[in-house]
């Protein structure tokens, strides 16, 4: 029962090798971006508004795999972002939150 525990600890969840959280998190901070970007361009140029969702897609991909390369020297990314958001959300003070 021990090595089921500390496999599932050592070798988090992953889509296409970043960790599940930063993939879901990173997809929808791009998807917000590419939503306020289109809403720009509606307000700016009207019913003319062309919006390029190429640029959305190849972002999302540079930026996968910038956490995919980082991810590779850090495997606890995922859980590292998850408790210094935690820490940020109770208002820790920053000599404790280090």
């Amino acid at each position: 029962m021990k090595q089921q525990v500390l496999k599932a600890l050592a070798n988090p969840s992953r889509i296409f090798y970043v960790p599940y959280s930063l993939a879901v998190a990173n997809f929808a901070i791009q998807f917000l971006i590419f939503v306020a970007f289109f809403v720009v361009q509606l307000m700016i140029y009207g019913a003319r508004a062309n919006p390029e969702p190429l640029i959305f897609l190849i972002s999302v991909c540079v930026v996968h795999f910038l956490l995919a390369t980082v991810s590779k020297s850090e495997p606890q990314l995922g859980q590292i972002v998850a408790a210094k958001i935690r820490l940020f959300k109770l208002r820790i003070p920053r000599r404790l939150a280090a």
